[in-house]
């Protein structure tokens, strides 16, 4: 299941990639959901303010949506490195992706105490190889091609 957030991060992600609006199409891929689904949060995104959509354009984020996406990919960030880096867990973009939605800001502060978050995150995570800049592991994870 995505969460608001993880929505308003993928937005954010493909944004930044594309140096424009998100496609559907794109975002629903991304997320590994239904252009339907994506479609049906989209909406939910428009009425609480943190997104517009223009049909056959694709959707922005408003300024609380941008403000809200960063937040949660620092919060994702902050999850992945304390996996990978502190635990050394294997598949820890997956395991971040499961922890997402239920990491609340009290722990993400916690954990960001014991990794030392750089001050340019969110900035440091880079949308093209889905990963933060300071990874450990970033070079160890890539996946052999099936």
């Amino acid at each position: 299941m995505n969460t608001a957030d993880q929505y308003v991060k993928a937005i954010y992600l493909l944004q930044e990639m594309e140096d424009g609006p998100a496609a559907t199409g794109a975002l629903a891929d991304m997320l590994d959901v239904s252009p339907a689904s994506a479609n049906e949060m989209i909406g939910k995104l428009e009425d609480r303010g943190l997104a517009e959509h223009e049909k056959y354009k694709g959707v922005r984020l408003t300024e609380e949506g941008i403000v809200r996406a960063r937040d949660a990919l620092k919060t994702y960030c902050i999850i992945e490195r304390f996996l990978a880096n502190v635990l050394d867990v294997e598949e820890f973009r997956g395991e971040a992706r499961e922890l997402e939605p239920v990491i609340d800001d009290i722990v993400a502060e916690r954990l960001d105490t014991i990794i030392d978050r750089n001050d340019e995150c969110p900035d440091c995570f880079d949308p093209e190889t889905d990963a933060c800049c300071y990874l450990e592991v970033a070079e160890a994870e890539e996946r052999p091609a099936d």
